[in-house]
């Protein structure tokens, strides 16, 4: 049985912080997407998820100086969750996209979902 874990998302950004580890750039991006549909009065609903991105610069990764808050984007990644103690002391589990490639959309069009 093959195993997979992959994610895409095209959303927009809420926040971005850049890191540099040694010579290493990561980002770390808020991302959100929307879902819209109607209840059963008919009165249209938007939805909005936020995604915890974590994007390593490298072959498939550039420009991270381009995004900024406002920025479309397009992330193809894998789920990880991580689990970590917080200030409390309770346990807890963090869930963060794992990018694998990054795009930048231009093109308003390719905001729309497309099967």
């Amino acid at each position: 049985m093959e195993q997979l874990n992959r994610v895409e998302l095209r959303g927009v950004v809420g926040s971005i912080r850049v890191y540099t580890y040694e010579e290493n750039r990561m980002a770390r991006i808020g991302l959100a997407t929307n879902y819209a549909f109607k209840d059963r009065s008919g009165a249209a609903i938007i939805d909005t998820s936020w995604h915890n991105v974590v994007a390593w610069e490298g072959r498939n990764i550039r420009d991270l100086d381009r995004i900024e808050k406002g920025t479309k984007l397009r992330v193809i990644g894998r789920i990880r969750y991580q689990k970590y103690t917080g200030t409390d002391g309770e346990d807890r589990i963090g869930t963060d996209i794992v990018a694998s490639r990054l795009e930048i959309i231009e093109d308003p069009e390719q905001m729309s979902y497309e099967m």
